[in-house]
């Protein structure tokens, strides 16, 4: 599924944090938005999920305007996974993950095992399938980003968007989550803070900064020391991944 920003502006008491920004995400395809802390990134999400709409330019998805699209309908083609993401109830693990099937089913109606099912093999990507009775509440933070993954995988998505998806997750788990979003065959766009990450998992990369689209391209295009300098002021030496060939950052503060 194709995924359009068309000259896309947010305002917040009349101040623009996102500038007209341009991109697309074409289908299948894993885009990372980066940048620097308030440069954008979530609020140029939330647009894409509704939480947020822009005061001029349009969000399109497969061609429709999302703003013309009932919650509904939108829901059941677009998951989030957002950096506020949480629940005041303690429903155990298995109970929020299939909240996720909320968009496809009757109101009322009962789960069926199909949905069950779903549920079974989101948790299992996620690696929570042991943590299917603990209360959600009781869980540390990693293992909730974790049940939400799950949560937003169950929704079955044709477009994923995960807003730092890797906050509070070992490295083991910031590999397999990144992985099996890639592996879902459908588009997802990350914000990101992690440019090494990035590189390794993403299709193409976008750079924003103050707001405005600076940069993009594959991770070699991007992943440059010019680019590292200029964007988010840290020096560094780039390296090429030994076994994908990536471009890898060292990063060297004392180069500033």
């Amino acid at each position: 599924m194709r995924v359009d920003y068309q000259d896309v502006t947010v305002e917040f008491d009349g101040t623009a944090v996102v500038r007209t920004v341009t991109l697309a995400a074409g289908p299948g395809e894993f885009i990372g938005i980066v940048g620097p802390n308030g440069s954008g990134k979530s609020t140029l999400l939330r647009c894409l999920y509704r939480a947020l709409s822009p005061v001029a330019g349009r969000v399109l998805v497969d061609g429709r305007d999302v703003s013309a699209i009932s919650m509904r309908e939108n829901a059941r083609q677009v998951a989030a996974l957002t950096q506020d993401s949480s629940t005041p109830f303690d429903f155990t693990a298995a109970e929020v993950v299939a909240t996720g099937r909320l968009p496809h089913t009757a109101l009322l109606r009962g789960t069926h095992r199909r949905d069950r099912e779903i549920c079974s093999a989101a948790m299992v990507s996620a690696d929570i399938g042991h943590l299917a009775t603990r209360g959600f509440l009781s869980l540390s933070g990693g293992e909730r980003q974790r049940v939400l993954i799950a949560r937003a995988l169950a929704q079955q998505p044709r477009v994923l968007v995960l807003d730092e998806p890797t906050n509070h997750l070992d490295v083991h788990h910031q590999y397999s989550v990144l992985s099996a979003a890639r592996g879902l065959g459908i588009t997802v766009i990350a914000a990101l803070h992690d440019l090494n990450l990035a590189a390794q998992h993403c299709d193409r990369i976008f750079v924003l900064h103050a707001g405005r689209l600076v940069c993009s391209g594959d991770p070699h295009e991007v992943i440059t020391t010019e680019v590292i300098t200029r964007w988010f002021s840290i020096g560094g030496h780039i390296v090429p991944h030994p076994r994908l060939g990536v471009p890898q950052i060292i990063f060297d503060q004392k180069e500033q």
